[in-house]
């Protein structure tokens, strides 16, 4: 039996960058190196499945493409695994079996998704768009769930391997909540938390993205929109049950009916047996779905070669990916500032001459490299530029959510 893929992040130490080929130590040496790993053939000793005689790439990212567009990462320099040693995440049986969990990780939620939902994709994106629109990219993974990928090109197929937080899902009906209307709630069912938030805005305290100065602040800011608020009443904080159940309560598992109760305000009630609303992201712990996990190796087994963009590969689920992908002879692309889990498995075989078209390992900033690889491959001048057509994307985007 296969094994599950689940979000686990890796705890250990992660080794430091190899740089393949070596005059990949340099901007121009990297976007040389990536010109040749996505422009060459196919490689002759890939699976005979992978052989369809075109060669196209698929992407996996993290959460390091993300960085340029304001939000937190996990292991970055500035990120929240290398700041804060204390931090770790919600887990999902911790989330599903704990009233006083959920109302912690909603008021947290509560506060964080304004400077989330405002955040725009950047450059990086924008560049994968183009990469894709040259005919060079057949899928992106993303492990992200910030959804600026489908944002930046919905022409390009993306598959979210952890979900996304524009939506909640019940754990007992499944049906989908926007995200938008829910935060509506909890302002409605916390009219002091609010007021808080509405505080906090206005002077500012979100708008930085330093790390220290949002401590100096009284906030720490984490990955997936979560900001937590040191001695915060937490036990205060009130969350919405799931209107479709709350309708018509569901049938639980062993048969018996669900019972379904709310206070005087529409909060869900510890009494409630269902109803409850979790992000649709897969949570640290929780095992990805079968249909997305094997749309997952169905986007290796179609590509010919894999580019990690931006993460470390610290969770199971996204490592797997790029293990399948070694063993199907695929060549390997790794764009990321700072080590990655089993690099140096994933290179040790690679010998003889190459100049980035059996491999390659670049450790610089995907938001500024990207932009001049789509450039370097165009042979114009760089041209970083938002045009009025991608923001009108963005803008649509968002109305349909």
């Amino acid at each position: 039996m296969q094994k599950p893929f689940m979000r686990i992040p890796y705890t250990g130490p992660l080794p430091p960058p190899i740089i393949i080929p070596r005059n990949a130590n340099t901007p121009f040496g990297a976007i040389c190196a990536l010109q040749a790993f996505l422009s060459a053939p196919p490689s002759p000793h890939l699976h005979p499945a992978s052989r369809d005689g075109k060669s196209k790439a698929v992407l996996l990212t993290g959460a390091g493409i993300s960085v340029a567009s304001g939000l937190a990462d996990y292991r970055g320099t500035a990120g929240t695994y290398t700041l804060n040693k204390t931090y770790r995440p919600i887990y999902y049986n911790e989330f599903i079996d704990n009233h006083e969990a959920r109302k912690r990780y909603w008021a947290r939620s509560f506060l964080g998704w304004t400077n989330l939902h405002r955040a725009r994709p950047n450059n990086g994106h924008w560049a994968v768009k183009h990469l894709g629109e040259m005919g060079l990219l057949r899928s992106v993974i993303t492990q992200n769930v910030d959804s600026f990928h489908p944002m930046a090109h919905p022409d390009l197929p993306t598959l979210e391997l952890h979900g996304h937080l524009r939506s909640l899902v019940c754990i007992n009906c499944h049906n989908h909540l926007p995200r938008s209307d829910f935060q509506k709630s909890l302002s409605t069912l916390n009219p002091a938390w609010a007021a808080f938030l509405a505080e906090v805005l206005e002077v500012g305290a979100l708008d930085t993205e330093n790390p220290d100065e949002r401590r100096k602040k009284g906030l720490k800011t984490n990955p997936d929109g979560d900001v937590d608020l040191p001695d915060a009443p937490y036990s205060t904080f009130r969350y919405p049950a799931c209107p479709t159940c709350l309708a018509n309560p569901p049938v639980l598992k062993d048969g018996s009916k669900s019972k379904m109760e709310i206070d005087h305000d529409g909060a869900w009630s510890s009494n409630s047996t269902a109803g409850i609303l979790k992000p649709a992201v897969v949570m640290f712990g929780e095992s990805i779905a079968a249909e997305v996990k094997t749309a997952a190796e169905e986007a290796i087994d179609q590509a010919s070669r894999i580019l990690v963009i931006g993460s470390s590969l610290a969770t199971y689920s996204a490592w797997r990916l790029v293990k399948r992908a070694k063993e199907r002879n695929m060549p390997i692309g790794i764009l990321n500032l700072g080590g990655v889990r089993g690099e140096e498995n994933f290179f040790a075989d690679l010998q003889g001459e190459n100049n980035g078209q059996r491999g390659v390992r670049c450790n610089e900033r995907a938001d500024t490299l990207l932009p001049q690889l789509v450039d370097a491959m165009r042979g114009i001048r760089p041209s970083p530029h938002v045009t009025d057509v991608e923001r009108e994307q963005i803008a649509s985007f968002g109305r349909m959510e």
